[in-house]
């Protein structure tokens, strides 16, 4: 009976360890997808900027100009 509450005791350590392992690597898989996309969009924000940065030289030229 005590070897058979015992196996039963790992066992269930064993499911934990399992689950806690599942849970682990769907964290990973949300965190690396999670850096993918806020990369492209800083790249888009940084193309954002670079494009007002343009904007501001040609505007500044123009009132130069004038």
């Amino acid at each position: 009976m005590v070897v058979g509450d015992v196996i039963t005791e790992i066992g269930k350590i064993g499911l934990w360890l399992k689950t806690a392992g599942i849970i682990f690597i769907l964290w990973i898989i949300f965190q690396v997808v999670n850096f993918i996309i806020n990369r492209k969009r800083m790249k888009e924000i940084y193309n954002i900027k670079d494009d007002m940065k343009r904007i501001e030289k040609k505007i500044d030229r123009i009132l130069k100009k004038k």
